[in-house]
């Protein structure tokens, strides 16, 4: 670890745009931003990036899975690009088009990965959906309000073959019996091409929608983000700007982030799609059990970029402590570390640092951005060496951010080709989700890194919706009560939800670190109720003192939108689900695993 006061080494040379960036004031208070860089010219859609890779590099390798004999199926760009073309005779012979969309209900796989390629060519909308709503459900509401607001023609669900739909035959016998359902792609793939797949190619215009994704915000039923080609092809165009290298290093991926999120669906998947790199579908991801298959397949495959949430660097990281040659494979060809969102504890940070000087004698950059479902996700970018988790970047090319004062803080909204349109089936919530200007209320709050320069980047500041009053009638304003108090019991915790609304004092629901898996149950409590009772002797008021905290065993689920489109913690989400845990937290006199803190 660097301890205070030490230089740090310097970084891997990586080739990244000069941010340029501009302010201009609003007469009615607030501000915008944008890139003085415009945005370049890009695809009509997503099958023409298919169709450029296929044409310049045939052979080479696109996606990659594990075979259950713990090899990898691998599907070149040529290779992808015919199974697209069959595959899109295959739904023009079925009569779909922009008004028949297809819902996938699998995840992530080289069938799924191009049944979805052949909706691009055929312009045919695919709907990806969260397996949870499918495997973890009892009722499978979710999946049944999907169906009725996209109305498919075709279910896909990836099975066994001719032997039937495997873990998802429950889902499938309650949904309509007039949409076909497919569980084996060769149903699609055995269609030869004609040219009615090479005029439906040349006829789909940007603003055609490519997907339609569905995210859960805090509450209540999933919405059905529109996403045209337009949006994704301008997004990745944007990425190629910012990222001028990976035009000289194609990125290599082992991503296991699922399809049915922007973040792997669109950012990431589109992103090797675009380059010409190659993907490597990672079948682990954070959950106990599963994360050794991640560590297991970073033995076969070195990354260039390695894309994740918090969660998932606190279980890998231990690994590549442990074990050096895995270290070493990971940072043998690593140009980029990325984690979602604002939420990277100071220590996984530290952690990753150290084990990256202690393998190259160097640091990785670690970057991150900012944007949801409806911006494709991509609105900012910290395209520049960052020394802390926090800072979201500055926006990227042809994207515009609003500034508008809320309370005490600035609201933060985004306009630009990258924007959605709106929501499947629902005037009313795409009617809200715009100002009187067209931008995009994305419900987040920011302010800058230095408010004489707006190249330093945009500080996220929590999410406008999650501030609460105590009972007391003091506001606390969430994601700095968060950030403060994970930052204070460095290095023991790894993320945390706040709790306290109509309560008299602030509380935390807290997962502890890997470091603090290490210390016996009953110190940790002490060493973190001590690390806050100092914390709490510098903060002026009760809106900023954390008086109880209670520590949670399971992980925060992605599946259970516990990690949201951002890739941080959904704080609503994980309060409702957690809501015995919440009154615990507070049940006098206080359960003996419930820490206490002093003012």
């Amino acid at each position: 670890m660097i301890q205070p006061g030490e230089t740090k080494p310097s970084f891997l040379p990586l080739e990244l745009a000069v941010p340029r960036i501009r302010r201009r004031e609003i007469p009615s208070g607030g501000f915008i931003l944008h890139s003085e860089e415009p945005l370049g010219a890009h695809a009509d859609h997503l099958g023409q990036l298919l169709q450029a890779q296929a044409e310049r590099q045939p052979q080479s390798v696109f996606l990659a899975e594990k075979t259950p004999t713990g090899g990898w199926r691998k599907v070149s760009y040529g290779d992808a690009w015919d199974a697209a073309r069959s595959i899109a005779q295959g739904l023009l012979d079925r009569g779909l088009d922009q008004s028949t969309p297809i819902v996938i209900l699998s995840g992530n796989s080289i069938d799924h990965a191009l049944l979805m390629l052949g909706g691009f060519v055929a312009g045919v909308p695919v709907t990806p959906v969260s397996v949870a709503y499918s495997l973890m459900s009892g009722d499978f509401a979710k999946v049944h309000h999907i169906v009725g607001l996209v109305k498919p023609r075709l279910i896909f669900a990836q099975g066994n073959g001719n032997l039937g739909g495997g873990p998802f035959e429950k889902v499938l016998a309650t949904l309509p019996r007039e949409i076909e359902t497919i569980t084996d792609l060769a149903v699609l793939r055995s269609a030869e091409p004609t040219a009615a797949v090479d005029a439906r190619f040349a006829a789909i215009r940007p603003d055609w929608v490519a997907k339609y994704l569905f995210t859960s915000g805090s509450t209540g039923l999933p919405k059905g983000v529109i996403n045209t080609h337009r949006m994704l092809c301008s997004n990745q165009q944007a990425i190629a700007q910012i990222w001028p290298f990976l035009q000289t290093t194609p990125p290599v991926l082992l991503d296991w982030l699922p399809w049915n999120h922007t973040f792997g669906g669109n950012h990431n998947f589109n992103m090797v799609l675009r380059q010409g790199g190659t993907l490597h579908i990672d079948d682990g991801k954070p959950a106990p059990g599963l994360v050794e298959k991640t560590v297991a397949n970073l033995s076969d495959v070195s990354p260039t970029i390695y894309f994740n949430v918090p969660a998932g660097y606190a279980m890998l990281i231990p690994h590549l402590e442990k074990d050096a040659t895995l270290c070493e494979r990971f940072f043998r060809k690593l140009q980029m570390i990325f984690y979602a969102g604002a939420a990277l504890p100071p220590d996984l940070w530290a952690r990753l640092e150290a084990l990256s000087i202690r393998t190259l004698g160097k640091r990785v950059i670690m970057t991150s951005s900012w944007g949801s479902t409806e911006t494709s996700p991509l609105a900012t970018a910290a395209h520049y060496p960052i020394e802390r988790a926090g800072v979201i970047g500055v926006p990227v090319p042809g994207v515009q951010l609003k500034f508008v004062p809320s309370g005490s803080k600035l609201e933060i909204r985004v306009k630009g080709p990258n924007v959605t349109p709106g929501y499947i089936g629902s005037e009313e919530q795409t009617k809200k989700a715009f100002d009187e200007d067209g931008f995009y209320c994305i419900g987040d709050a920011a302010k800058l890194a230095d408010e004489n320069d707006p190249a330093s980047g945009v500080v996220f500041d929590g999410r406008t919706a999650e501030d609460f009053k105590l009972t007391t009638g003091t506001w606390v304003h969430v994601g700095g009560v968060r950030v403060a108090a994970i930052a204070a019991c460095s290095p023991l915790l790894q993320d945390a939800v706040v709790t306290g609304q109509d309560r008299s004092v602030i509380g935390l629901l807290a997962w502890p670190s890997a470091a603090a898996k290490e210390i016996a149950p009953e110190e940790l409590r002490r060493q973190i109720a001590e690390k806050l009772s100092q914390h709490n002797k510098t903060q002026g008021g009760s809106s900023l003192k954390v008086q109880r905290v209670l520590l949670l065993s399971e992980p925060p689920s992605i599946d259970a939108n516990e990690i949201t489109d951002k890739g941080y913690i959904n704080q609503r989400a994980t309060l409702e689900r957690r809501h015995a845990d919440v009154m615990r937290l507070y049940i006098d006199p206080p359960a003996p695993d419930v820490i206490t803190v002093t003012d």
